[in-house]
């Protein structure tokens, strides 16, 4: 039996991911339903594995279809950038994750940055908690993430810092006695662990008064009086919250752009530099890698 890895079945292979499933993946290539499903049995029969089965109303990725993922990823790299090397044009999606920290204020602009970096590629966003973020990263459903925090992992590359502001109610005003109220994000969380260690710091005691797992609902319990919260805004304040200096002040935050293995350090590259900009325009973009994907390495599992 011949058995190969047609590029055509690949890219609706990776759009099923991308897009979170068939019927999505069909719209944004332009096939239909049937296509992306023929598409995908193909792929089965050439691996001889099932790579995508039903779950609930829905489908999920095997093991299997989660390692041919992130390989397929390396193969349409170095088929797009060959075709680009002879002047073809082929344009390619960049999906790229984001916490709600820097999203609201960082991928609007990022969008447009980019459109002017990589011209040859289409922006795709996903917003979500950082750990979801590193697990799309190692299956290969994410090419890239800004994500908070220091980090010597290789696939990381530090573009700068956020700065953090306390934020309350107008009319909020410090407890006489007891703890301070704070407002945060679901465990694990950066911005959570320095809002304690801040306070920790300056010897004063708090505690949790409310939890939520979108920036929404942070803001939606600071602007009921719960609490205060820390936020990295880049100075823009949440409709309805005041910035409160009267606080300790706490240290910013690192932001790095991780990358998915294999992604090649031109596009890395190319993005970092578009966040570095917008973090200070006065910086200097540095000389960008050629776009060639790195060589396909074994599929990592795990963040």
């Amino acid at each position: 039996m011949n058995r190969t890895l047609d590029i055509g079945p690949l890219r609706s292979f990776v759009a099923v991911a991308d897009c979170g499933g068939f019927q999505r993946a069909a719209g944004s290539l332009h096939l239909s339903q049937g296509a992306i499903s023929q598409h995908v049995r193909r792929l089965e029969a050439a691996v001889g594995r099932p790579l995508v089965v039903r779950h609930g109303r829905g489908s999920r990725f095997t093991p299997d279809g989660e390692q041919l993922l992130a390989q397929a990823r390396l193969i349409l790299d170095l088929h797009d950038v060959t075709l680009l090397a002879f002047d073809v044009d082929t344009e390619q999606t960049l999906v790229i994750g984001s916490t709600e920290h820097a999203a609201a204020q960082l991928l609007p602009h990022l969008s447009s940055a980019l459109e002017d970096e990589l011209p040859g590629y289409r922006a795709r966003f996903r917003v979500d908690r950082g750990s979801q973020l590193r697990e799309g990263l190692a299956a290969g459903r994410i090419d890239l993430a800004l994500l908070l925090g220091a980090t010597e992992d290789p696939h990381a590359v530090q573009v700068g810092e956020l700065e953090l502001t306390w934020y309350a109610a107008p009319s909020w005003t410090p407890p006489i006695s007891g703890p301070m109220p704070v407002v945060a994000f679901d465990d694990p969380c950066v911005l959570r662990t320095r809002a304690l260690e801040t306070l920790a710091q300056q010897g004063i005691p708090a505690e949790i008064s409310a939890e939520a797992t979108q920036l929404a609902g942070v803001q939606a319990g600071v602007g009921a009086g719960l609490g205060v919260a820390l936020m990295a805004t880049l100075g823009q304040p949440p409709e309805g919250l005041v910035a409160r200096h009267d606080l300790p002040a706490p240290r910013p935050l690192p932001l790095a752009v991780w990358s998915r293995h294999g992604l090649s350090a031109g596009l890395t590259s190319s993005v970092a530099d578009a966040v570095r900009q917008l973090l200070n325009p006065s910086h200097e973009v540095s000389t960008l890698h050629p776009l060639v994907p790195t060589q396909p390495t074994a599929f990592a599992r795990g963040a």
